[in-house]
């Protein structure tokens, strides 16, 4: 007897240990080039022991007071913020899986679809890819008689297998913008040469093909920017020598003309460093608009510029010096203001001359600051603050725990043909709601530079989808940074295995079908919990942006109100949660819904917001867990 309980004493003191070993080595991917001891679980210092967690007080911002609104007695709001439970601690600083070894095109740009597709595209001018199309689906060559092109420029990625499928684009999107439209297919504007007036279209389906319209808008837009408005329209914004923008016209028809945007004109300069200038809907329907150091409110419904912000200082932000910005996440309350609060983040860059250096091979350090304005306070200015490192070229994720994710780019240099160097491979986790000067931290680097043309996308199981990079006016495999058609998965902190245990996970038949702006809505987790309140949960909702050229198009993330949370039964907690109030907080479309346990979310679920404007209601739609 007493042999048998030291053995079971044994027993229980060493299964922490089992436990720890067994979920700390998940299952990563070599490959040609790629690190065969990858940087997948590093728990060095970079997490603080107690990282804050959900601090809305007056002391986590610092010196910048909340500026929230809640409503009611914000004292008492205030106070309820301040109860929540902290994130879970992790000291996980990310891991990298190389999830393809071939997308057969270099991904210049991408953005998911509800169907779990990725696209992902380049310029039809580059020559051959590394896929072809299917024989005897060649495309013709514009302005060559005769000629014919057999090789895809744009395929459909799947996200869960890799697999491709090849798609026939005709007019060339080199440079182009897009989003996803209110039914959940890809609206994509402008380009080069026979594609700058182009608009196509792409609907989320097994066998669906571009369908487009070259002349269907008035200028030809080669980076522009394109940004869905409250109505579900689509307004495009600037391109190459286009001082203007238009909306996008319906399907079938063309713009006759365009309107004037004086700030275009005014902040271009030698090396231009204002195209794809950074445009945000703002909570009560005007937009926000960077180009170069300037920015505007613009009413887009008027024309009439609403509000002119002070110049952000340190260097040219918008193409080719090629920052990066993201709305920040979306604050909603029971009780929400007349004002909701907004605010925009902009990081990194180039100096304005940065471009013709390059061209001499002389690349001059990436910008280092990062600027931070309320956009819905008419005396805002920008409160200034630093990365671990410079970067240029590089993307801006919000993640849906409603941090910011950094990744991609480059130290030196700027956008264009071989005109950076020192690749950027570490990520960096930006906190909002951390003091300021306690927001930044340095993540587990990968070894596959990721420079000019290169893009990424959040995912619905939590990895961010990185690909392309292509510094050549040609598939290049053979030069220092050679063209990049592998595809690889980043783990943010939140999926350390170890907090695997903390993840909810949404049950899909207690979601509703559609989410109507202002209504109460209930979902349903699974959660290895005895207790749950509002004080361990957030629900967010993710808009999935068009990324090219370091820029993420249509990027929104909102968090929304809960009104009650309960325990339906054994590990089944029912949570009441409110819409967003109207379509200018939150546009009508597809979104990821998220459940956030204390830092950890669960699995998101494509969900349809609802409005007027939409003409027919979509199913929340399955999505495949492949985190584990």
């Amino acid at each position: 007897m007493r042999a048998s309980m030291a053995a079971l004493h044994k027993a229980l003191c060493l299964l922490p240990i089992f436990f720890i070993l067994g979920l700390g080595q998940p299952f990563f991917f070599g490959g040609r080039g790629y690190p065969r001891n990858p940087p997948n679980f590093n728990y060095g210092r970079g997490f603080r022991r107690d990282p804050p967690g959900f601090n809305f007080g007056r002391g986590g911002f610092g010196r910048d007071p909340p500026n929230f609104d809640f409503g009611g007695d914000e004292k008492n709001n205030d106070d309820v913020m301040k109860a929540m439970n902290p994130d879970f601690v992790t000291m996980y600083k990310g891991g990298w899986e190389l999830a393809s070894i071939n997308s057969g095109v270099s991904a210049m740009h991408l953005i998911l679809l509800p169907n779990n597709k990725a696209i992902m595209f380049d310029a039809t001018n580059l020559g051959p890819s590394l896929i072809q199309l299917p024989h005897g689906n060649c495309r013709p060559v514009p302005g060559k008689n005769g000629e014919v092109d057999c090789w895809a420029h744009s395929v459909e990625y799947n996200i869960a297998t890799g697999n491709v499928r090849t798609l026939k684009v005709l007019t060339d999107p080199w440079c182009s913008s897009g989003s996803l439209s209110v039914d959940g297919n890809l609206v994509q504007t402008g380009g080069w040469f026979d594609g700058g007036r182009a608009v196509r279209y792409l609907s989320a389906c097994d066998t669906c093909d571009w369908k487009e319209y070259p002349t269907a808008l008035s200028g030809q837009r080669w980076y522009a920017t394109q940004q869905i408005l409250p109505d579900g329209s689509f307004i495009v914004v600037g391109g190459r020598r286009m001082f203007n923008y238009e909306f996008v016209p319906e399907e079938g028809k063309s713009n006759p003309t365009n309107y004037d945007l004086p700030l275009l004109r005014e902040t271009t300069d030698e090396g231009e460093n204002n195209l794809y200038p950074f445009v945000h809907l703002s909570t009560d329907g005007s937009l926000f608009i960077l180009a170069n150091n300037r920015s505007i409110l613009l009413n887009p419904v008027t024309g009439k510029v609403v509000r002119e912000f002070p110049v952000l200082p340190g260097g040219s932000r918008n193409y080719p010096a090629s920052g990066m910005s993201a709305l920040l996440p979306i604050k909603l309350y029971g009780e929400n203001a007349a004002v909701i609060p907004a605010e925009v983040l902009v990081c990194g860059g180039a100096r304005s001359e940065a471009y013709k250096m390059a061209e001499k091979f002389i690349f001059l350090p990436a910008l280092q600051s990062c600027g931070r304005i309320h956009i819905t306070k008419p005396d805002s200015v920008w409160k200034m603050e630093h990365m671990p490192s410079p970067r240029v070229m590089g993307d801006m994720l919000n993640l849906p725990t409603g941090d910011i994710l950094m990744i991609n780019g480059a130290k030196r240099g700027t956008s264009g043909w071989e005109f950076a160097d020192e690749p950027n491979f570490t990520p960096v986790l930006y906190k909002p709601k951390n003091k300021r000067g306690d927001r930044f931290t340095e993540l587990a680097p990968t070894a596959i530079p990721r420079m000019y043309h290169s893009s990424s996308a959040v995912l619905p199981d939590g990895k961010i989808l990185v690909a392309g990079s292509n510094t050549h006016n040609a598939y290049n495999f053979t030069v220092k940074f050679p063209t990049e058609v592998r595809v690889e998965k980043f783990w943010p902190p939140y999926l350390d295995p170890l907090l695997k245990i903390h993840k909810p996970t949404i049950v899909q038949e207690s979601t509703p079908q559609a989410i109507k702006y202002g209504e109460e809505f209930t979902t349903m987790i699974n959660l290895l919990a005895v207790k749950l309140d509002k004080t361990d949960l957030k629900v967010t909702m993710y808009a999935p942006p068009f990324t090219t050229h370091g820029y993420s198009m249509n990027q929104r993330l909102l968090v929304l109100a809960i009104r009650e949370v309960v325990m339906a039964e054994i590990k089944t907690f029912r949570i009441k949660a409110l819409a967003p109030p109207t379509s200018a907080v939150a546009p009508p479309g597809y979104y990821l819904l998220f459940v956030v346990h204390r830092g950890v979310p669960s699995h998101g679920v494509w969900c349809s917001l609802l409005n007027k404007y939409q003409k027919r209601q979509y199913s929340c739609m399955t999505t495949v867990d492949t985190s584990s």
